[in-house]
């Protein structure tokens, strides 16, 4: 996996940290996470962005946000629990997915357009 892609995915469980403690968070040190979440989540996608199309890293991390974080509100904070949601969510993660796979692509074809 390139490194890039790597920041992405952390950034992305970053943001799931953050989103829900917003929205738990109640003590001090509870809302230091979320601080340190944001801004390390919004470093590694900065960082990402410098050698990826920023509209992919964009979709794909707020795709693994969203995804991550309506999970982790079922799993740790007892959301209800809707087969509609995870349908949903395996729609948006595979066109995340998609997204990813047509960027590598890409990437590929244009190295290989440079050694003709």
């Amino acid at each position: 996996m390139n490194r890039n892609w790597l920041y992405v995915l952390i950034g992305g469980i970053g943001e799931v940290v953050w989103v829900t403690g917003l929205k738990h968070a109640s003590k001090r040190w509870e809302w230091l996470v979320t601080l340190v979440s944001i801004a390390f989540s919004f470093y590694l996608i900065i960082k990402a962005s410098k050698r990826l199309p920023v509209g992919t890293v964009y979709a794909v991390f707020t795709g693994l946000g969203t995804a991550g974080t309506v999970i982790a509100e079922m799993l740790l904070f007892r959301e209800p629990f809707q087969p509609v949601k995870i349908l949903l969510i395996a729609l948006l993660l595979s066109g995340v997915i998609g997204l990813k796979l047509i960027t590598d692509s890409q990437k590929q074809e244009q190295e290989q357009e440079k050694v003709t």
